[in-house]
């Protein structure tokens, strides 16, 4: 009995001393539990990038994906709704500078400038601006509408300015050209077509033209024998031809008339357009071209030249960003060669790069009064 206690005592000694790990087993057992959270917090330190990169990833390709999707369904659109592109050509919507008062041309730094309003049909009213040369600057000041029309019929000639698309007859490229003008001893009346600035109407090809038209011959009406003389730029060219062409079928040319970066025709325009970023894509006419011509927007300068008798001065910027020197230079090749411009000067005027003159800065040229002179 006391042997067999003796060796259950013994077997128990043992498995107590198994069970108590040594020195050795003490830093093997510290090591592995020091080892697991290590191990375990690295793998969850490579996880936690290997998430971020997939979802920003993800993120990134579902952006890809649905400016993919815009793109493809803009031109299906503009096709359905031939009058989101007429909006773009126009961009009447896009009033710059947004808080000027056009009531108050004073404001612009136009102290001899008075502000009109003309009704060239009912139901539309176009705000006009009529500037009178330097030399009657300190007569004007104060002086009502009638003191202005009746200033017309002044031994100065008379500049009818039709601006581009955006903006109003209050923009700052365009006052600073007034001025110019003014200094040199014009008559400059401008003003908003129906749709833009605060004319009431809505925006159209023929009714820019009737408009222009109509304030032509309210101008006519009072200058008596002094020259006139039609200046569009830009968009405005595409009215400016309109109306002079119209003018000179009825027998009632002006005495000249001034492109400022004019193009050949609104769809060979939009084609050239920096902004044109479908101009690659497969049946960019089909979808962006022809619903400019469904709406009733040509603005065909290189027909209507063939058309036109009086006198032409072209100015192009060779670093025109908006309206290619190549149009303005093309409209010119196209003028000079026709029949209606035998017996009148046809000019062209570029401006070098280094000027810096781009799309509407070419008032700031010292040699501006030589070439209208």
């Amino acid at each position: 009995m006391r042997k067999r206690n003796e060796s259950v005592t013994v077997e128990h000694e043992r498995a107590a001393a198994a069970a108590v790990p040594g020195p050795l087993d003490k830093g093997c057992s510290l090591r592995h539990s020091l080892r697991l959270p290590a191990a375990a917090a690295a793998a969850e330190g490579m996880k936690r990038p290997l998430g971020r990169r997939h979802g920003l990833w993800f993120r990134l390709r579902k952006l890809i994906i649905w400016l993919l999707g815009v793109y493809i369904a803009i031109p299906f659109l503009v096709k359905l709704c031939p009058a989101i592109q007429a909006k773009l050509v126009f961009l009447n919507f896009v009033r710059v500078p947004y808080f000027i008062d056009l009531k108050r041309p004073q404001d612009q730094g136009l102290n001899h400038t008075c502000n009109y309003y003309l009704q060239p049909e009912e139901d539309v009213t176009v705000g006009v601006w009529h500037t009178v040369p330097a030399a009657l600057w300190k007569n004007a000041r104060g002086k009502d509408q009638l003191w202005f029309e009746e200033a017309l019929g002044s031994s100065h000639p008379v500049i009818l300015y039709l601006h581009g698309n955006a903006g109003t007859r209050g923009g700052d490229h365009r006052v600073e050209l007034y001025k110019v003008l003014s200094s040199l001893g014009y008559h400059v009346v401008t003003f908003d077509y129906r749709g833009w600035g605060d004319s009431i109407g809505s925006p159209s090809e023929r009714g820019m033209t009737y408009d222009a038209l109509h304030v032509f011959d309210w101008i006519k009406a009072r200058s008596g024998d002094n020259p006139v003389y039609i200046w569009g730029h830009s968009l405005g060219t595409g009215v400016a031809t309109n109306l002079v062409r119209r003018l000179c079928e009825r027998e009632t040319p002006p005495d000249a008339l001034i492109l400022e970066s004019p193009f050949t025709n609104i769809r060979e325009e939009a084609r050239s357009h920096p902004f044109s970023i479908y101009r690659y894509f497969p049946g960019f006419d089909w979808f962006f071209l022809d619903p400019i011509t469904t709406s009733g927007i040509r603005f065909a300068n290189d027909e209507n030249v063939k058309y036109i008798s009086c006198s032409l001065l072209i100015l192009h910027a060779e670093d025109d960003p908006v309206v290619p020197f190549h149009l303005g230079k093309k409209l010119y090749n196209i003028a000079v060669t026709s029949r209606s411009f035998r017996d009148y000067k046809v000019q062209f005027v570029p401006f070098h790069t280094d000027l810096g003159y781009r799309h509407k800065y070419i008032y700031r040229s010292p040699e501006l009064p030589r070439i209208l002179r």
